[in-house]
């Protein structure tokens, strides 16, 4: 097992990983959280895979616990299914001695979290994340929340966990097309932050698909550590964090436009390359970083159909939550493995610019 710590404005909280500890979850439970009642919440493709496992191992134990299911996918992470939980756990008497375990993937740890941050005014959340999406990204940090009509994750809150526990042999029960859309934010990782990590992805993405248990877990721990790193810095994404961000400004806004048809992985590699063929055109980007991960990523992915009209995702930009002084912003690479500072490390954004980005982008992808 390795251990990461996550420094918050309030203390600090383990990250922990290592193939099987999902077996031994409920003594760490006992072990890091002061509970009476855990309130298991995870969709219902995972639950039978886990959340239901979880839940007798933790009765064996002699742990107070009851699972919570909601519908699967991206569709679910809205108000209403955030209602709809926080009911079920006012109606089955939970209290503010109680802490919610979220087992599943990033939607699962985003809306779990949320439900978590903000009921009887906050309890404690175990974040249990099973995909490499959650497991590299949406587990640590403490971002929870849920997406809007008028754009992605645009109501939530900050709420570090507790405690999280990876376990990369659950990777095994993924199709292999959604380990492809969590290994983009590994790539993400080594492109913002260490270009050694971005070429032993490219070296290692077949083992990767197919959750090879030693190179899994070893790319789930450096993920961990380079995110740890910027998060502990800045919590709250004032400033520095803002460089996880990535891919997303452009990525989010093709997401939202295609009514979360396109999976986030593959708008977050658009959006990545998208925000390289900017940078380069502004001169903030070393030539050849939009080709280096165009072929990243096309490795890991495959062509990206079916993509959004520009025009209806150039219009969800006004409403990203990055947005200052009323302008979108965006983060640009100076060169694989490094961020350009930029004005508190983003870039306005030149909207004229992008009808001929997306056209470069989008005609090849």
């Amino acid at each position: 097992m390795i251990e990461v710590t996550v420094r918050t404005r309030n203390g600090a909280y383990p990250v922990l990983i290592g193939n099987g500890l999902l077996q031994g979850l409920p003594k760490l439970l006992t072990e890091h959280v002061t509970a009476e009642r855990f309130a298991v919440i995870s969709d219902d493709n995972v639950a039978p895979l886990y959340g239901e496992e979880l839940l007798e191992a933790a009765h064996a134990v002699g742990l107070d616990s009851r699972l919570f299911t909601f519908p699967a996918g991206e569709a679910s992470k809205t108000r209403k299914t955030w209602s709809i939980l926080t009911d079920d756990l006012l109606e089955a008497g939970f209290g503010r001695d109680s802490c919610i375990i979220a087992v599943g993937g990033g939607v699962t740890t985003d809306i779990a979290g949320f439900v978590a941050a903000t009921f009887l005014r906050g309890v404690p959340v175990v974040q249990v994340p099973t995909s490499y999406l959650a497991m590299i990204d949406a587990s640590v940090g403490g971002k929870t929340g849920v997406d809007a009509k008028a754009g992605k994750n645009l109501v939530g809150a900050f709420h570090p966990p507790a405690l999280v526990v990876a376990d990369p042999q659950s990777l095994a029960t993924l199709p292999r097309e959604e380990r492809a859309e969590g290994l983009v934010e590994a790539f993400k990782h080594g492109a913002i932050l260490d270009e050694a990590y971005f070429e032993q992805l490219n070296e290692t993405v077949v083992a990767l698909l197919d959750a090879d248990t030693k190179l899994s877990e070893e790319a789930v721990c450096r993920s961990v550590k380079l995110k740890a790193a910027v998060v502990s810095e800045d919590e709250l994404e004032s400033g520095y964090r803002q460089i996880l961000n990535f891919g997303h400004t452009l990525g989010h806004a093709l997401e939202a436009a295609s009514g979360y048809r396109l999976g986030h992985g593959k708008a977050v590699a658009l959006g990545m390359v998208l925000e390289a063929e900017l940078g380069e055109r502004l001169g903030v980007t070393d030539p050849g970083t939009r080709e280096r991960l165009e072929v990243s990523l096309k490795g890991l992915l495959g062509p990206t159909s079916n993509t959004p009209n520009p025009a209806e995702s150039i219009c969800f930009l006004a409403s990203d939550k990055k947005v200052r002084a009323g302008k979108p912003r965006v983060v640009l690479l100076k060169k694989i493995g490094q961020v350009d500072p930029g004005d508190r490390w983003s870039h306005e954004l030149p909207e004229e610019m992008l009808e001929g980005v997306f056209a470069a982008v989008l005609g090849v992808l």
